[in-house]
């Protein structure tokens, strides 16, 4: 079974699920999460885990930085700042960091 149909399934699932155990246990079973997806992670985490949460959300920004092609300055303040703004602007903020990640 190819990676798409298995175990890359079977994590989607446990993201649409918003369980975190279930989420942890699939992308151990991949060989790398996405930017995208881990992005996917950062926001179950902020519900279902929050002691771990920030720490998360400072990985998810070193990866962009190091990932994302063409990154600035400015790209990683507004990551921050989309983060800060969360809890208080869910919608915006999450529509904002997805907008990173595609650009």
């Amino acid at each position: 079974m190819s990676i798409k149909g298995g175990s890359y399934g079977r994590f989607r699932s446990a993201l649409d699920t918003g369980n975190l155990t279930l989420i942890r246990a699939a992308a151990a079973e991949l060989p790398r999460v996405s930017l995208d997806d881990a992005l996917r992670v950062c926001f179950v985490m902020r519900r279902a885990d929050a002691a771990t949460y920030e720490r998360a959300v400072a990985r998810w920004i070193g990866r962009f930085a190091l990932e994302h092609p063409g990154v600035t300055l400015a790209m990683l303040h507004q990551a921050v700042s989309a983060f800060e703004r969360l809890p208080d602007n869910p919608e915006e903020a999450r529509l904002e960091l997805v907008s990173l990640v595609r650009r």
